[in-house]
């Protein structure tokens, strides 16, 4: 109990916030990815049945929602890179790489679930025979809309708080 005290009164605490936050982006963003990613993939091995020269097509339908997570680790390198995690950050610096992590974790979480479930009824449909590879991958990218703006708040924060 002394050292968990110690910690938290010793100025640790903007820190703390900090890594909390990138933890969140990198752990959200990359579970919402396998997620949707293992939706597509799953998709795939059952579209394979009925269609198997369109293994083109599924793969990059089902590696889309991979991007959230590299969003995440993006965004990790972005913080981590702009030298502001130290021992004499501010409170508020703290706080601000949080948000950012909790922002940007959940919207990478769900966006690629989101488009995991795009991507996998796409390439259902294509296993069936029609010719919607396009519509898919045009349809696909609204969820990533959201991971980009969310990456781009996070790139915001990150130059506003240096």
């Amino acid at each position: 109990m002394e050292t968990t005290n110690a910690i938290m009164n010793s100025g640790n605490m903007p820190v703390i916030l900090a890594y909390t936050g990138l933890a969140l982006m990198l752990v959200l963003a990359g579970i919402g990815s396998a997620i949707g990613v293992s939706m597509g993939g799953n998709a795939t091995i059952g579209a394979l049945k009925k269609n198997p020269d369109a293994f083109g097509s599924y793969m990059l339908l089902s590696a889309l929602p991979g991007t959230q997570g590299l969003y995440g680790f993006a965004g990790f390198f972005v913080i981590n890179g702009s030298g502001v995690v130290t021992a004499g950050m501010t409170m508020l610096q703290g706080v601000a790489i949080l948000a950012a992590g909790v922002a940007l974790g959940f919207v990478g979480l769900f966006s690629a679930i989101k488009q995991g479930s795009v991507t996998s009824n796409g390439i259902a449909a294509i296993g069936s025979g029609n010719d919607v590879f396009g519509s898919t991958m045009i349809l696909a990218v609204f969820p990533e809309l959201y991971a980009i703006i969310a990456f781009a708040a996070t790139f915001i924060i990150s130059s506003s708080i240096a």
